[in-house]
Parts: structure tokens; sequence; C-alpha cells
């Protein structure tokens, strides 16, 4: 009986040792932040996916099918989130302040690509800035490299 507790334990209750962020996984959590942004205003434009995919291919070295591919399971992985948590805490595990400002920055470039900077668009950037960890300034400045 001691020893069907102690399988018990260790089978469903042990904490699960911590997760490698692994490239796939960044690539993944990135994906999905671009993706929440594009929904953000409620209407998806071509221009907003084709942007998405052009910075998902300049940022990892994507072929187009690996990037139809990763967009599709981020696509599956937004549906089923119920925050941003998940995806910021291994962006912060293991990018830089310089890659964080650049994410910044393509966050801005998605929501100002059909020319409309709508509220919940610059409300989504803020707070993956503050779950970043980047400074307000930074935040500004990205905001102004890209802004039309």
């Amino acid at each position: 009986m001691l020893n069907q507790i102690q399988l018990f334990f260790k089978q469903h209750l042990m904490l699960s040792a911590p997760e490698d962020t692994s490239e796939e996984k960044l690539q993944l959590a990135t994906a999905v932040l671009f993706l929440e942004m594009m929904y953000m205003d409620d209407k998806v434009e071509p221009q907003e996916q084709k942007i998405i995919s052009s910075l998902l291919q300049q940022n990892f070295s994507l072929t187009a099918e690996q990037t139809a591919s990763l967009i599709a399971l981020a696509e599956q992985q937004r549906k089923q989130a119920t925050d941003y948590f998940q995806f910021t805490s291994l962006i912060n595990k293991a990018y830089s302040q310089e890659q964080k400002v650049r994410l910044i920055e393509s966050l801005w470039r998605i929501a100002f690509i059909d020319g409309v900077l709508d509220m919940n668009e610059e409300y989504l950037v803020r707070k993956i800035a503050d779950l970043l960890h980047v400074p307000h300034t930074s935040f500004i400045m990205a905001k102004n490299r890209v802004e039309p």
C-alpha cells in the first residue's frame, strides 16, 4: 500500500523539472504574441498576415513552409491560452533586453501595418512590454521608430 502511494506521488504530484527554453518554444511564444496582436482589433487584414510571416522568417531564419507550420501551431496555442505569462516568461528567460525591445518593435509594426492604431493594440503592446520588463523609454522609442 505504501509503495502504491509513493508511486502515485511520483507520477502525479511531483514538480516537473524546469523546462529548457528551446528555440522552437521561443519561436512559438513569439508567433503567438504576433497573432494575438493581429486579432486585437477584431479585424484580420492580409497585410497583417504578410508582415507576421515576414517577421517570423527574418527573426528565426525560417522557410515559408516552416513559417506556415509555426503559425498554424501558434494559432492553436493562442486559442488555448488563458494569459500571456506562459509566453512572456519563456521570452524573459532567453532573450536579452535588446531582443525584447526588437520584439516590442515588431508588435508595433503589426499594430501600425493597417494605418490605424486601435486602442486595444496599444494596450497589448504596453502589457507585453510590462511583462517583458521593457523600460517605458524603450517602449516609446520602439513605437517612434515604426510609427508612420
